[in-house]
């Protein structure tokens, strides 16, 4: 019987290459990129220099640079503010998306195949190509990142058959981690709201990079007050921007619409009641704590 795999259409690859790739990119990123092995890959952002969100991804070592693994909506921004911060670095910035493509499958599958290891972000090759468990949570499977022309061969080796990405989708919203439309979040909150010290996306040990002066207060101070989680529509609808309502009390607001919407919710209100059915104008929904978070909202 074929294993599922989901071909991410709506994912881009850059790729950095030159002697300051790495220099380069431990001074902009909210990970270390020192994690970054031939076995190893990390999940990282980039933030405004008041540590709002903007771009995130995973990053790849692949021959003498990095992939970086990102939402197509958000490519060229990142490619244009790689290039912003590039200066006098000896870096080489590529939009190779036209190239490479990368494909999903689940854990169970990953591990059976031969060189896999049951480690976050571990990484190996299959016929050269890099397979990467998720370094967030290794509930999202694995991830290969292979070259267009070779794509349906591999897959064909691996005995994988394509399934709707929509079903990526669901499964990334019902984990509690955004699959798409990560361009509605930008600006509009905290990285560290955003989940990323849970989902292995910063490193409080590492030296300065963008938007790290907030980050470090916000978590040695304990201010982090609201959370980025996933709703659940029971009735109705709901619109980016629509304010969210335990009783009468306003608990948070929506960012992310749609089928797989997600809200920054004040999570340490003495109101908030993640048993408690939420409104909005135009909608009756549920929030619900990720397993993964459950511990740290309780």
């Amino acid at each position: 019987m074929k294993k599922n795999v989901y071909i991410l259409e709506d994912r881009a690859i850059l790729f950095i290459s030159g002697v300051d790739s790495k220099d380069f990119l431990q001074s902009l990123i909210s990970n270390d990129i020192n994690k970054v092995t031939e076995e190893s890959s990390c999940f990282a952002s980039l933030l405004t220099p008041q540590g709002k969100f903007l771009f995130e991804f995973i990053i790849v070592k692949h021959k003498s640079g990095y992939f970086i693994d990102c939402e197509k909506s958000q490519c060229k921004e990142i490619f244009k503010q790689l290039n912003l911060y590039k200066i006098r670095s000896k870096i080489e910035i590529l939009n190779l998306s036209n190239e490479f493509v990368v494909a999903c499958f689940d854990y169970e599958t990953y591990l059976s195949i031969e060189g896999a290891k049951d480690i976050l972000g571990f990484t190996f090759k299959y016929r050269e190509d890099p397979i990467i468990l998720d370094p967030r949570n290794k509930k999202l499977g694995a991830r290969l990142i292979i070259n267009l022309e070779k794509l349906y061969l591999s897959l064909k080796k691996l005995d994988l058959n394509s399934d709707k990405i929509d079903n990526y989708y669901s499964k990334s919203h019902k984990l509690g981690i955004v699959p798409k439309d990560l361009n509605k979040l930008q600006n509009n909150l905290f990285g560290i709201e955003c989940n990323y010290e849970e989902l292995n996306g910063i490193d409080f040990k590492k030296g300065c990079y963008v938007g790290q002066e907030n980050t470090a207060r916000i978590k040695l101070k304990n201010k982090l007050s609201k959370r980025l989680l996933p709703l659940e529509i029971i009735e109705g609808n709901i619109s980016e921007g629509e304010k969210i309502y335990i009783k009468d009390t306003e608990i948070g607001k929506v960012l992310i619409d749609g089928k797989y919407s997600f809200a920054l919710i004040k999570f340490l209100d003495k109101k908030f009641d993640k048993e408690f059915v939420c409104k909005s104008e135009n909608g009756i929904f549920r929030i619900f704590i990720p397993e993964w978070l459950q511990s740290k909202l309780n």
